[in-house]
């Protein structure tokens, strides 16, 4: 080994045994004989005669870069001395014809050979024809020297097609003139030899080398596309290969590729007359029992791709061939492999997801231009939508790693992403198309959006950035149809976070929810819905609308007018889509604090002052109504009502008690909206409190007090101990209420019971539940031994300890243990008297007994549930605490 030969091993290691320093000094050394003008004897030498696979690598790799970078420099003497010796080293021959004992650079790895075939193409490129035309020609003959020279001659085709020829990458102009050059020389010169010699070898090698047969096929898929494709699709030609397709004892890769070479064959550019002709000659129908079995071999999935491609293929026969027996045989044809082609696509892996797309993309791009549809045509539409339904669902193979999104989840989701954006691609070109297809249509649209992540919604990747827009400014003929406007308007809110990245959409997407597509819709469950979303997009884009304020306010304007008219509402609409949603946006836009002051006063008092003008008008005309016109005032003033309630919405308690006080004013006119009260004002709602409070709790009903109870718990979470006072006065009245209207055991259902009140008396009692939940939890249980609420003590205390172990919600059981464990926390002294004489007793002896031990096991108690195993663990805390304290607090437990 001389000093070349360990200055490269040195350089390739990657063992970690040279050092830094001894690395440095050899690709130092490396680099000084890369620089001698002898290079390429050097390295030609060293391909004759070291056995070192790193060695002969580097030496093609220097000869190749030498090629590339040098080759205009290079005397004539030096080319041809690498031309000879290059090609002896691919044909197997001795560089040195007096040596014959030169090292075989053919028996080396694939990755040594492909980089010898990269050498003899940057040599074709440069010298062929011009200046080496007999590179082809001098290599058929050596063909018969065997397997290795045969497979050397394949990679050196392969390599000429994936780094000159093929249009699968992108070339320079310079490579696309000299790409040309090639060819043209090749078909005038070598290329019926070329396929004579394919024919020959998988002839002759078809059951001894498959492997070596699979390679050749290969090559000539790659170049049938420019070739004269008479020299491949001849009677001899075809034979063999649906012989090699069709003959079962033969290897999967050998029949695979030879489907792969009929498929190139299928999609030869060529004269559509000529190419129908072709393909009816092929008698394809003979390969379909191939992929009857479903599975998804290399076999199965070349010839899936090979029905798919036949299949476009002839689709575009019937499109471009205008006479009617082309279209006829065409559409035959097409119906003939059409079922095979929906199978594979619903049951087999397709070598190509976009042949699957093309196909799909060009048979509904012809149906659509059709006036009617066959039998057999509505029937393939029906397979179509099963093929896509099939193609969009996730492997359940994976769906474990898409639970946990690990590196595998994370790549099979966003794989399927970009197939349903690519599948959507069939829909976008809808046009005058019926209310049942936009609504499809646009359906899909939406689910597209669902899989998507927020990032590709805001970059708007893909499709996308040019879909959203289109969309946006799109008005249907249908669109007055209630169906098609609702999943319109959903589908322009499910993509309102492109808009908000892209904001000269803005005023786009504003138009289509205030004009006839949205809240001027004249379907009033469209112009509701619309309001609703229109408020969800407020939300979201807010600041970025400030500038539309008066814009959208003047739209607005008659839908504000028609909202708080005599009789505008409707008994038949969703609560949650009953029109105040319009209110609520406005509240936000206008309650922002980017919104000047001035501004902000004027769009109020617009607004405002109308709406309690109409409610003053109303209280006046009250006392000379009839009953029946009384309802109908009562009913105009709570919808105006619910409407300033909305509007209140968007106003902070910041602003309007802090920042801007001044607006905060209104809501002190408005003391029955408590809710809206605490979360916008704050502590200021304190004085109106007891009062309305008072006025509410006069109601006894259970779904009245459940109301109530939510109420309370709003304020406690609110304000805390600081509603204690009040609690104090009211919570015995509550217990009261809840003890007598509520059983002291389950709530029976039976015959003769009202469902209606059983629902009722199920929610009363999980609302109370709750209450006292929020009342422990927030330091509030001294309330509980105060004395007007003593009296109601154990009563709560069997009420509690029921629900811990017998309520059918395991999460109100486990809201209960912890109410016990808080009153553990504030009644169990450290020592001395006992702060709640027989608590101890009852904690040890009623509820460590029942609920920690005896409920536990009891079969209704579920330990593959969460929350159930929570509450087990809780209770066997708990039941540990109890006894502790019980242990010190008596010796003789």
């Amino acid at each position: 080994m001389d000093d070349l030969e360990k200055a490269i091993l040195i350089s390739f290691d990657e063992s970690g045994a040279a050092n830094s320093v001894l690395k440095e000094q050899a690709a130092a050394f490396i680099q000084q004989i890369k620089e001698n003008p002898s290079v390429c004897s050097i390295c030609v030498e060293k391909l004759c005669f070291s056995e070192l696979v790193q060695v002969h690598f580097w030496c093609l790799q220097c000869l190749h870069e030498a090629l590339r970078v040098k080759y205009s420099s290079m005397t004539s003497e030096e080319k041809s001395f690498i031309r000879k010796s290059v090609f002896s080293l691919v044909c197997c021959e001795p560089v040195h014809a007096s040596n014959s004992n030169s090292v075989r650079i053919l028996d080396g790895p694939a990755f040594i050979k492909n980089k010898l075939a990269q050498v003899v193409v940057t040599l074709i490129y440069f010298e062929y024809p011009a200046i080496w035309p007999s590179v082809f020609v001098d290599f058929l003959p050596n063909l018969s020297k065997g397997a290795v020279v045969i497979d050397m001659f394949c990679r050196v085709l392969n390599v000429l097609d994936d780094e000159l020829i093929s249009l699968d990458y992108p070339r320079s102009g310079e490579d696309v003139a000299v790409s040309g050059r090639i060819k043209d020389a090749m078909r005038e010169q070598c290329v019926p030899q070329i396929v004579g010699a394919w024919y020959d070898i998988v002839l002759m090698y078809r059951n001894s080398n498959p492997d070596l047969c699979s390679s050749v096929l290969d090559s000539m898929r790659r170049y049938i596309s420019w070739i004269d494709i008479g020299l491949i699709a001849n009677n001899a030609f075809t034979t063999l290969l649906f012989e090699l397709m069709l003959v079962d004892g033969l290897p999967d890769q050998l029949r695979a590729a030879a489907a792969g070479v009929v498929l190139a064959v299928v999609s030869k550019r060529m004269e559509y007359k000529s190419k129908l002709a072709l393909l009816q000659s092929l008698q394809i129908r003979r390969v379909f029992r191939l992929v009857a079995g479903g599975s998804n071999s290399e076999l199965v999935s070349s010839v899936a791709s090979l029905l798919t491609g036949y299949a476009t293929e002839l689709l575009e026969c019937s499109k471009r061939l205008n006479s009617e027996d082309g279209k006829g045989v065409s559409l035959e044809l097409l119906n003939e492999v059409l079922p095979s082609v929906f199978y594979v696509m619903q049951n087999c892996e397709v070598d190509s997801v976009f042949s699957i797309l093309q196909f799909l993309s060009v048979y509904v791009g012809t149906m659509k231009s059709l006036p009617g549809l066959t039998e057999t045509q509505l029937l393939h539409v029906g397979q179509i939508l099963e093929v896509i339904r099939a193609q969009i669902q996730f492997d359940p193979m994976y769906r474990n790693n898409l639970d946990s999104l690990d590196k595998i989840g994370r790549e099979e989701e966003d794989r399927m992403v970009e197939f349903r954006k690519d599948v959507f691609v069939l829909l976008r070109n809808i046009e005058d198309r019926n209310a049942e297809e936009v609504e499809a249509s646009l359906s899909l649209f939406y689910a597209l959006g669902e899989s998507l992540t927020d990032d590709a919604v805001r970059t708007g990747s893909g499709l996308l950035g040019e879909l959203v827009p289109m969309l946006l400014s799109t008005t249907f003929p249908c669109h007055s149809n209630r169906l098609v406007a609702l999943v319109y308007l959903d589908t322009i809110t499910r993509y309102v976070k492109f808009v908000s990245e892209n904001t000269q959409y803005i005023p786009m997407a504003l138009r289509a929810f205030l004009d006839e597509r949205g809240v001027h819709h004249p379907n009033v469950n469209v112009s509701r819905r619309a309001s609703y979303l229109f408020m969800r997009v407020v939300k979201l884009l807010k600041a970025k609308l400030v500038p539309y304020i008066d814009t959208i306010l003047q739209s607005l304007q008659d839908t504000v007018v028609q909202f708080t008219k005599m009789g505008s509402a409707s008994k038949e609409l969703p609560g949650t889509e009953d029109g105040t949603h319009v209110f609520e946006a406005i509240g936000l836009l206008i309650g922002m604090e980017d919104v000047p002051l001035e501004k902000q006063s004027d769009y109020l008092s617009a607004l405002l002052t109308p709406l309690c003008q109409q409610v003053e008008v109303a209280l006046l005309n009250a006392k000379s109504c009839n009953p029946e016109e009384t309802l109908a005032q009562i009913e105009n003033i709570q919808q105006i009502i619910t409407a300033i309630n909305a509007l209140s919405k968007g106003f902070s308690e910041r602003l309007a008690t802090a920042s801007r006080p001044g607006i905060g004013l209104m809501f002190k006119k408005v003391t029955s909206f408590i809710h809206r009260m605490v979360d916008t004002l704050g502590n200021s709602v304190f004085p109106y409190l007891p009062k309305a409070l008072g006025e509410l709790l006069g109601e006894s009903e259970p779904k009245e007090l459940v109301a109530f109870l939510v109420l309370l718990n709003q304020l406690i979470c609110k304000f805390g101990t600081g509603v204690g006072e009040i609690l104090e006065v009211i919570y015995p009245v509550i217990a009261s209420r809840a003890f007598n209207i509520l059983p002291r055991s389950d709530i029976q259902s039976g015959p003769g019971s009202c469902p209606e009140e059983i629902r009722e008396l199920l929610e009363l009692q999980r609302t109370f539940l709750i209450f006292l939940h929020v009342m422990a939890t927030h330091e509030l249980s001294s309330i509980f031994l105060s004395p007007g609420s003593s009296g109601y003590l154990d009563l709560m205390m069997q009420l509690l300890l029921y629900a811990c172990c017998n309520h059918k919600d395991i999460v109100i059981r486990k809201a209960c243990v912890q109410i016990f464990i808080r009153l553990i926390r504030d009644w169990f002294p450290d020592h001395g008297k006992e702060k709640v004489p027989g608590f101890r007793s009852f904690i040890i002896e009623a509820f460590a007994t029942n609920c920690c031990l005896y409920s536990v096991l009891d079969k209704s108690f579920e330990f593959r549930d969460a929350n159930t195993v929570s509450v087990s663990f809780i209770s066997n805390k708990f039941s540990a605490i109890s006894f502790n304290h019980h242990h010190v607090g008596r010796e003789d437990m």
